[in-house]
Formats: structure tokens, sequence, C-alpha cells
């Protein structure tokens, strides 16, 4: 039961990240600041088109993160 509950409210904890990253990504396809992102280093800008990911093409964006997320774990 225990358990059960844990993994419910890490369920739920992903829920609210994917939304806060969705919002983020919206807010930032318009140019707007965005704290969570901006205070990364080194992130990536999002190109703005913001249906990219329903469009099928991840590809577009994805060079760019991937390069930042490989620097990054490289340190």
């Amino acid at each position: 039961a225990e358990s059960k509950e844990r993994g419910l409210n890490v369920e739920l904890n992903n829920g609210r990240a994917a939304q806060l990253a969705i919002m983020a990504m919206l807010t930032a396809s318009k140019g707007l600041i965005v704290p969570p992102l901006d205070a990364i280093e080194g992130f990536p800008k999002y190109s703005g088109d913001v249906m990219v990911p329903f469009e099928g093409q991840l590809h577009v964006a994805m060079p760019e993160l991937a390069a930042w997320t490989e620097q990054t774990l490289a340190r």
C-alpha cells in the first residue's frame, strides 16, 4: 500500500513537471522570459514553433538540445 501511494505521488509530480515544461516552452515561443529555462547556462533557445512535436518534425529542434546535453554531461 505504501509503495502504491508513493508511485501515485511520483506519477502526479511527473505530470506537474510536464505541465510546467509545456507552459515554459509555450512562453518561450512567444519571446517572453522563462526563468526556469533562462537560468540554465547555455540552454538552447526554443525554435518558436510550438507545433513541431505534433507535426512529426522533432528532428528540427533535437540537434541543438542533443549538443547541449552532451556538453553538459561531459563536464
